[in-house]
């Protein structure tokens, strides 16, 4: 078939390897310069890394260079995710300096998209399927203030922090970060070296997560594994995990929390004020952030101020000088504020029709599997599937794709499936506290979504390394062989198809 996919980071690109391989015409549109999505050299902040090591953060068959530090820099993932697309030949089928514009269904599954490129002018084309993967980080979401005009008028800077490319924008001026999360603490570090004054505008509390608990344990070894998954608690239980909550729930209560005392005696939480509410198990109702380096040791020093249970409220013109008030009635001074508050996941080529099937009246995405909309023939979505394992969770949903696509797959009837994506949803509601992307963000039940997706398949990695990863750090490279046993099957399916 012929195939497009807008976006070409890590899942639109492992679509286009799995689809390629599977011998489909394939067309990759990606309005950036570069590869990479989130890591394109247009949106990477200073300070960027990956939130899992690199052994984690990899595709099955295509592991990060050995000489990578362990928690990779967005220069250095997307040097990887550009390697990668040479390596499989993908180069050749990615349109950069493409963005479409408009995407119609057609007639029997089919889809014309529009697309607007930086050298040609529109071009329509058809196609047999669309994979949507521009991702769950498509858009920054920028808080509007009252009080913007007269802020910039006095030479105030507001941003988003994948629009601060430099720490130099920072140099001397007296900066606020607003936000709490991981890409706000990262940018905020390299920021408070150049910076007159740094001030982070945290609105709640986050637990963070050292990457080396009691600064000698990598925390993979605790939370990325299936053990580690099984420690919170997912909608439908199995084996040691019935022990978990059930019997076993004391101990389980003890270990995830235990964590959270480490963190607070090892960055001295308490001493600086920063103590989150609840224990570190509430630490799945909000975002999952591993701790970024040097963070709480420069508001130790002195160098970083955070706001804690703080809003900026409105900006202001004061003397001719920028300023933000916040919601405790206090002024800062604001040369330039960093918005690092989430993004929002935009589909707005799909016309409006399409679009009211594919959302809920609340803006969820309503997605089997993180992947198939129930209503819209046709149209799949990858990269819905936030995870602690991003690059393979996109590559099994990529495998599940192309078996869809194949006609490999049995699923269930439509209402089923549809009962399915609403009680996933009112399960990720419950076990979020609401905090889950729309319905995209799947930490920390990366696993039980690799598992429930190749379990459609009926495909699976042996026993015995499932078993060894409830211990062990999982290892994407066990996942290597999935592809090709899908591709298998499909030449069997088509031989078979031949001779009836």
């Amino acid at each position: 078939m012929r195939i497009a996919i807008i976006g070409a980071g890590v899942a639109g690109l492992t679509t286009a390897k799995v689809l390629t391989q599977a011998g489909h015409a394939v067309t990759v549109f990606e309005k950036a310069p570069d590869v990479g999505g989130v890591w394109s050299r247009t949106r990477r902040y200073p300070g960027l890394t990956t939130q899992s090591p690199k052994a984690q953060y990899s595709f099955s068959d295509f592991p990060m260079p050995r000489d990578f530090p362990e928690w990779p820099t967005g220069a250095q993932v997307q040097e990887y995710l550009a390697g990668y697309a040479a390596a499989f030949g993908l180069d050749e089928i990615i349109r950069l300096n493409t963005e479409v514009t408009a995407a119609q269904p057609s007639t029997e599954d089919r889809w014309t998209l529009t697309s607007v490129s930086s050298t040609s002018e529109p071009v329509t084309e058809t196609f047999d399927r669309l994979v949507i993967a521009n991702g769950v980080f498509c858009e920054p979401a920028v808080p509007s203030y009252p009080g913007l005009r007269e802020f910039q008028e006095v030479g105030g800077i507001l941003c988003a922090g994948t629009e601060f490319h430099d720490a130099e924008q920072a140099r001397g001026k007296r900066v606020l970060v607003v936000g709490y999360g991981k890409s706000a603490c990262d940018v905020t570090v390299p920021i408070s070296g150049v910076a007159a004054s740094t001030d982070v505008i945290a609105r709640q509390m986050l637990w963070k997560v050292p990457r080396r608990i009691g600064g000698r344990v990598n925390f993979k070894l605790l939370l990325l594994t299936r053990l580690g998954e099984a420690l919170f608690r997912y909608a439908r239980l199995r084996g040691v995990e019935k022990f978990l909550h059930g019997r076993g729930k004391g101990m389980r209560d003890r270990m995830i929390n235990s964590v959270g005392v480490t963190s607070i005696r090892q960055f001295g939480l308490d001493t600086l004020g920063l103590v989150p509410p609840g224990q570190m198990e509430d630490i799945v109702r909000g975002a999952i952030g591993l701790a970024t380096e040097g963070f709480f040791e420069n508001v130790a020093a002195g160098m970083i101020n955070v706001h804690r249970d703080r809003t900026i409220t409105s900006l202001l013109a004061v003397d001719g000088r920028p300023f933000a008030q916040l919601s405790d009635g206090t002024s800062l001074p604001a040369d330039l504020i960093v918005c690092a508050t989430g993004f929002t996941q935009g589909v707005p080529f799909l016309p409006a029709g399409v679009r009211e099937r594919v959302f809920d009246e609340r803006g969820n995405f309503l997605l089997y599997r993180q992947i198939q909309p129930v209503d819209v023939p046709g149209l799949y979505f990858n990269g819905y599937n936030s995870s602690f394992f991003s690059p393979l969770n996109a590559e099994m949903a990529a495998v599940w794709i192309g078996a869809d696509v194949a006609g490999l797959l049995a699923l269930p009837d439509a209402d089923t499936r549809r009962r399915a994506v609403i009680d996933q949803l009112a399960f990720l509601d419950s076990a979020t506290d609401g905090h889950h992307c729309r319905g995209t963000k799947i930490i920390p039940f990366s696993m039980h979504n690799v598992d429930e997706v190749l379990g459609d398949i009926g495909l699976d990695i042996p026993a015995p390394v499932r078993a060894w990863h409830w211990l062990a750090p999982i290892d994407p490279a066990a996942y290597r062989r999935i592809t090709p046993a899908l591709v298998r099957r499909q030449i069997e399916s088509t031989r078979g198809a031949a001779v009836k």
